[in-house]
């Protein structure tokens, strides 16, 4: 029955956006030409140097198409989450507790915003051009993990999303908080990790886990050693690290809210 509830109210927000074809193409025209912005570093800094963390330009933009694919779905799906501060300060959040629904569904189903979808088709414009200019060895588990990767990342960067937005239940207006670790991250899987110093690699590539979203996905389909030594088959467990951190999310989330006592307003 819920599944029903959740279909007829994704059904009607989709509905309402394509009622303007117009502005719907030019807010996802918009969206693809924000996730293009770290394209662009990307290519200035190549103006300047021959190589980025011991990778090449094409790459560097391997990683970067599965980390801006990534996050454009877990965006799409995800960054609702992003409006809970508003939620909880001004205790709207007990509207949601009311309802006999899972507060987490409620919240990511509260829209849809299809113009996120920019985000993803930039995302996978730059892959395809990524593919085509690196010696990819094709068998069927090299396509396996390609069609996987970017659903996976997806996975991790919305478990993160949760459990960094969890915290708003505390800090009540812990946005900029949450967006460090959310959107932060996201840029941080845009780059070879081994660009980064030690403290900064092990927090986002290992407790956040970034590394597992692009770097050991794209080290596994190029079928090159990780310059800081670490094991091939990391490549191959991304799936297993997004269902990990979804359980993660899962957790923190109902202990957040069963621990929830309103801000009083």
């Amino acid at each position: 029955m819920a599944e029903g509830v959740y279909r007829k109210i994704l059904h009607a927000r989709l509905r309402g956006q394509l009622s303007y074809r117009a502005s719907f193409l030019l807010d996802c025209l918009a969206q693809a030409l924000a996730q293009g912005g770290e394209l662009v570093v990307i290519l200035v800094l190549f103006n300047r140097v021959t190589a980025l963390g011991g990778f090449s330009v094409d790459e560097v933009l391997l990683v970067y198409a599965f980390a801006g694919t990534a996050f454009g779905l877990a965006d799409l799906f995800a960054g609702q989450l992003d409006t809970l501060p508003t939620l909880i300060r001004t205790g709207r959040f007990d509207t949601l507790l009311l309802r006999p629904l899972g507060t987490l569904p409620q919240l990511m189903s509260s829209d849809l915003p299809l113009k996120r979808l920019g985000r993803v088709l930039a995302g996978l414009v730059v892959l395809g051009y990524a593919l085509a200019h690196n010696e990819v060895v094709w068998t069927p588990w090299s396509v396996l993990l390609l069609a996987v990767t970017p659903v996976a990342g997806a996975v991790i960067f919305g478990g993160v999303w949760v459990v960094a937005c969890s915290v708003c239940f505390w800090l009540v207006d812990g946005r900029e908080l949450a967006n460090s670790v959310t959107y932060g991250s996201s840029t941080f899987t845009s780059y070879p990790i081994s660009v980064y110093s030690g403290w900064l690699r092990r927090l986002m590539a290992f407790v956040v886990p970034g590394a597992f979203v692009a770097y050991y996905p794209a080290l596994a389909l190029l079928d090159r050693a990780d310059p800081l030594g670490a094991p091939a088959w990391l490549g191959w467990v991304g799936p297993l690290v997004a269902a990990a951190v979804a359980c993660l999310a899962g957790v923190t989330w109902k202990f957040a809210v069963r621990h929830y006592r309103g801000t009083g307003s």
